[in-house]
């Protein structure tokens, strides 16, 4: 027998949770729910989820925060976390991905949509092994011997652009910051101009096409498959 996905909602209107939670159990989910940011963090670590819908704005200790010791504490490696939000300016969701979350939904949410996201969300960690070859598209992307291929054609990518690619497609739809991709690339500590990334980005859809990368303006990038 499969194991039922785990997810586990934080939202302090208790209407919510119960609307999510029928919804999502409906599809076989295994479902818990917590009303604030302290109660969200001790479930979670009992419950161990495969998924967390965060809400931004809660009592004690908000989403931000509670996604922020999630990811510091190392425990739960492996736990996806959508942020659940009503705002829709961009420093939310920038400052929600940065906190390390992996998506966001905004509300009001629709069950079909929430269901549609939650499971693109899951697919995502369903393969704990990475591949050393990728297949996506027309695209063959060989982590081991640094190439990449589109059809029988080799596309000849420097260290920066592979290593930028292959963060990108290390989770195929989600949407990394340009921090987090400052921080994986080119470290914390390495001082580059503004418009790197933009230029390496230009410089990946130059040779590979302009379909696979896509910009979230003001947010960030992300690989669509």
């Amino acid at each position: 027998m499969n194991k039922r996905p785990k997810i586990l909602i934080v939202d302090d209107e208790e209407d919510i949770i119960e609307i999510l939670k029928y919804n999502l159990e409906k599809e076989n989910f295994e479902v818990r729910g917590a009303m604030d940011g302290a109660a969200g963090l001790e479930m979670a670590h009992a419950f161990k989820p495969d998924l967390i819908l965060l809400d931004i704005m809660m009592p004690k200790i908000d989403g931000i925060e509670m996604c922020k010791q999630i990811k510091d504490s190392g425990k739960l490696p492996d736990t996806m976390i959508a942020f659940l939000t009503a705002r829709n300016e961009d420093f939310t969701h920038i400052t929600a991905l940065e906190s390390g979350g992996d998506d966001f939904i905004n509300k009001p949410i629709r069950p079909r949509v929430l269901i549609s996201r939650v499971k693109a969300l899951l697919r995502r960690t369903a393969k704990k092994e990475v591949d050393a070859i990728v297949n996506i598209k027309d695209l063959t992307i060989d982590r081991e011997k640094f190439s990449v291929y589109k059809g029988n054609q080799e596309i000849v990518l420097a260290k920066k652009q592979f290593e930028l690619l292959n963060l990108l497609i290390s989770k195929p739809g989600k949407v990394f910051s340009r921090e987090e991709i400052f921080n994986k690339i080119w470290g914390p500590d390495v001082l580059v101009g503004d418009r790197t990334i933009d230029v390496h980005i230009r410089k990946l859809r130059e040779k590979l096409g302009e379909n696979y990368i896509k910009t979230l303006k003001g947010i960030g990038y992300k690989f669509e498959f």
